[in-house]
This record gives C-alpha cells, sequence and structure tokens, in this order.
C-alpha cells in the first residue's frame, strides 16, 4: 500500500511574494485524486512530532526559539520565510509525515512518500532556504535512535546540495549522504557529504542519468542500507529559474524510475520527500512532481 503525508497545515498563509512554492502543496494532491492515480485512503494527515524528537538532530535553543517564534529577523531573512506563528507547527507536521511514511516503508517493505518534506538546507542549531527543520535528519535520527535500522542511504537528487544533511552525519557512520548537485548553484559554501556529484549548468538528460545509474548502483550494493531517503527535488528541470541544469520532464521521470525502480527491485523500504521545484509556470512543477507519485503507483499500487 502506498501511503502520503499531507495536511492543509502544509500550506502556509503567506503574504502573496512569498506564496508561490506553498501553492504545489494544495495542486499536486488534487491533480492525484482528479486523475485518479491516488484515492483519499492513500493519503493521511500526520500528527506533529515532539520536540523531544526534533531535538535528537537539532538545538533545543533554537527548536524553543522556533517554538515561541522568536527567531531574529536576520534567521528569518537566511530562512526565506517571514514570522509566523503557523511556521513551528507546519514543520511539525511536515516531520512527522516524513517519520510516519518511514515506518509505513519499513513496516511494508515498501515506500512511503511525504508530499513536503526534503528539507536538507536546515543545520543543526539553523534553518536556510526554506528549511526550518531537517526532516531527513530528524528521520534518520529517529530510526536509529530507536534500532529500527542500522544502515540509511540519503540519495539528494535536489538541485541544490543537501549542506545541513551533509553536515548533521558527517561524523555518522550509519547514515550515508550522497547528493547530485548544481556545481555553480546555492549553497555557494558547499558541505562535504559522503559522496558529491557536482553537475556543471545546463547538465542534460544523458549526462545526468549515466552519472546517476555509474553510483547510484554501485552505491546500495556498498553499502545495503535498510531504507533509501530520496530527496526528489523538480529544480533540476530545463525550465526552472534557478536550477540552472536542463533537464526535460521525461528525464526527470526516468530519474525517478531508477531510484523508485531499484528500491522496488530490491525490495528495500523507500521515503520519498519532494523538495524543490521553481519553473515560473505552477504547471511544470505540479506535472513533474506529479510524475514521481505516478512511478511510485505503477510499482507499488
Amino acid at each position: 500500500m502506498l501511503k502520503v503525508a499531507f495536511g492543509d497545515n502544509y500550506i502556509l498563509d503567506l503574504p502573496e511574494k512569498h506564496r508561490f512554492p506553498m501553492d504545489k502543496y494544495e495542486l499536486i494532491p488534487a491533480q492525484l485524486l482528479y486523475e485518479g492515480t491516488l484515492t483519499s485512503s492513500n493519503f493521511f494527515v500526520p500528527d506533529y512530532c515532539k520536540k523531544e524528537i526534533i531535538c535528537l538532530s537539532h538545538d533545543r535553543n533554537f527548536v524553543d526559539r522556533a517554538e515561541n517564534n522568536e527567531l531574529t529577523k536576520k534567521e528569518h531573512r537566511v530562512l526565506g520565510f517571514p514570522a509566523s506563528q503557523g511556521l513551528y507547527p507546519r514543520e511539525l507536521s511536515i516531520t512527522q509525515g516524513s517519520i510516519s511514511s518511514a515506518l509505513h516503508a519499513l513496516e511494508t517493505k515498501g515506500i512511503g512518500m511525504n508530499i513536503a518534506g526534503g528539507t536538507h538546507h536546515a543545520f543543526y542549531d539553523r534553518g536556510e532556504g526554506f528549511c526550518l527543520f531537517n526532516d531527513f535528519g530528524v528521520t534518520a535520527n529517529y530510526l536509529l535512535h530507536r534500532k529500527l535500522v542500522s544502515k540509511i542511504l540519503i540519495v539528494d537528487l535536489d538541485v541544490h546540495q543537501g549542506n545541513g544533511t551533509a553536515a548533521l552525519f558527517q561524523e555518522n557512520p550509519n547514515v550515508y549522504t550522497f547528493s547530485m548537485h548544481g556545481k555553480k548553484n546555492y549553497p555557494f559554501r558547499k558541505e562535504k557529504s559522503d559522496l558529491d556529484i557536482e553537475l556543471e549548468n545546463e547538465c542534460d538528460d544523458k549526462t545526468y542519468l549515466d552519472l546517476l545509474d555509474k553510483h547510484l548502483n554501485r552505491l546500495v550494493f556498498q553499502e545495503k542500507p535498510d531504507i533509501i531517503f530520496y530527496l526528489a527535488g523538480v529544480d533540476v528541470l530545463e525550465t526552472d529559474k534557478l536550477g540552472l541544469l536542463s533537464l526535460s520532464r521525461e528525464g526527470c521521470k526516468q530519474r525517478d524510475e531508477k531510484v523508485i525502480g531499484l528500491c522496488h527491485s530490491n525490495n528495500i523500504p523507500i521515503l520519498v520527500s519532494m523538495g524543490g521545484g521553481y519553473s515560473p509556470s505552477i504547471k511544470d512543477i505540479v506535472e513533474a512532481h506529479c510524475n514521481t507519485f505516478r512511478v511510485a503507483a505503477d510499482l507499488y499500487l
């Protein structure tokens, strides 16, 4: 059974200039339901992650200040979101969505997905790049803390390096971080993942997919993960205004087929979070994200 985390509070009530990245969270599930790829039974509304679980990965003082809406103007500027009473509970819900989806994937040896998540720019004691808490980081530490897994492979295919995730797990041999990202893109000061593949501007479908083939299969064989976390950002598209790469929508779908298909054929549980997407047309963003769910539905439903 394919389970997908989504709650109404994923969509922050923000001023118009900050709202564009929010629209997709409402449109993706609507499109999937409309076309019949998923039904209401595939969706669940996550609870709020407990603060103690967040603090397995984040500084308690930072978490307390976020809870009380006491982050500084500078912190909000780096974060990219204005001060909002709804931000903290939203992040708790999204993070729990990834935890619950990972637990479902482990229980069924299948797949769990999150309409949001992929907040890979959040560090131990700060947020940045639209990421307050690191959902993959919190989920990984939760599973390891409870001894539900011993090895996690994070496959981060957002166009931006997962700098927060890399920093969180640099000294943790139980989590292997693999990031394929734009060499000349944000963040301009990169952290060190276990494996970083830096892509030149205008990288096309063939170059991208050949590199993914070369490294992903080897890593799965080498690391033997109990679960894979897949960050399926669609800011790799040639239409993306921030991405600088040149993947077609079909190439992006083939990327999803390679990652999710590899997990399916090897019975490796997989957690999928959506990550970024900033094409000027919301249709391009929604269609590319929906393709990720269509690939999963074809394999798991």
